[in-house]
């Protein structure tokens, strides 16, 4: 298991102007909550078995420990951080351990969608200190279409966050006010960049997993190359099939069946991304989970994080 696990929510309320123009609802939030809690430590609880019987104690970086018992404690992992902005949402927890070593968290959220300022698009930033190193973490979701030059808009919604960010300052410490003036940054969420090539080849095409064909023409990987959006960003390998647009409870993509109006028909696409910036990250895993809660697959990351301590050494988590 991790040291720190963040997890970002798109829609977890439906966009509807209730929801949008009207007061927050965090009881859906709460419950996502309870529900990490119960299984972070719910895992935490058999790691310790299995290092226990089968393997011994696992050596973790100074200065994680894990339990020689098997009654782990309910609070292993905690929430240090969570926050909503309408339907994205982002909930941040650490290894008990460590939560002394947290200083300074703080959000900034950031409307991009109607009017050019609501929260049915948008983002959600968080940020703390661990030990001498500032970390941000950018849970967004930017706007959606498929037509031609829709990704200008994503551009521009990403344009947006990034000035529009701000965080608080401290008069005990000089605080990053910007996402890239921390030490370490994440994006991630659904970004809803597409991909560039007619609907029928594309459909061909993901069927054959021709999936360097596809990288070829995404827009995200476009966009970039042009330093049109995201400088200096980074983004692991892509093997793994499109995140969307799929059937609900279900592994066909929407639109295979033609008697689905044209209008209606979404191509495959890796909306789904997860980017980082800054030095002192390596991610080690990319790849997409299987669960069939909505139209979208989840993707997921797993860094190493060079954090510098007061004795100037660096420990890796």
């Amino acid at each position: 298991m991790a040291d720190i696990y963040v997890l970002g929510f798109q829609e977890i309320v439906p966009l509807n102007a209730g929801n949008i123009l009207g007061s927050e609802n965090s009881n859906i939030s709460k419950t996502w909550n309870a529900l990490i809690k119960e299984t972070l430590n719910k895992r935490m609880e058999i790691e310790g078995r299995l290092q226990n019987t089968e393997f011994g104690e696992t050596p973790r970086v100074h200065p994680i420990k894990m339990h020689n018992s098997t009654n782990s404690s309910a609070s292993d992992f905690q929430c240090i951080i969570s926050k909503q902005l309408v339907g994205i949402y982002i909930t941040i927890w650490v290894r008990a351990e460590l939560h002394e070593h947290i200083s300074y968290p703080s959000v900034s959220r950031v409307g991009c969608g109607l009017l050019g300022r609501l929260g049915n698009k948008g983002a959600v930033s968080v940020r703390f200190w661990l030990w001498q190193t500032s970390i941000c973490f950018v849970c967004s979701h930017l706007a959606s279409g498929g037509k031609e030059g829709d990704e200008k808009q994503r551009n521009a919604d990403a344009a947006r966050i990034l000035s529009h960010t701000i965080f608080p300052t401290s008069p005990l410490q000089k605080l990053p006010r910007n996402i890239l003036d921390h030490d370490r940054v994440i994006w991630l969420g659904d970004l809803n960049y597409r991909i560039n090539l007619p609907e029928a080849t594309t459909r061909s095409l993901v069927k054959n997993k021709e999936w360097r064909i596809l990288l070829q023409n995404d827009q995200l990987k476009t966009e970039l190359a042009k330093d049109h959006v995201f400088e200096g960003w980074h983004e692991e390998e892509i093997k793994f099939a499109p995140t969307y647009k799929y059937n609900q409870n279900s592994d066909d993509y929407y639109g295979c069946n033609k008697r689905i109006k044209e209008k209606k028909r979404r191509s495959p696409a890796w909306c789904d991304r997860i980017i980082w910036f800054g030095n002192g990250l390596k991610q080690i895993q990319y790849n997409r989970g299987v669960m069939r809660l909505s139209d979208h697959r989840p993707v997921q990351a797993i860094f190493m994080a060079e954090v510098d301590v007061l004795s100037n050494k660096f420990d890796d988590l």
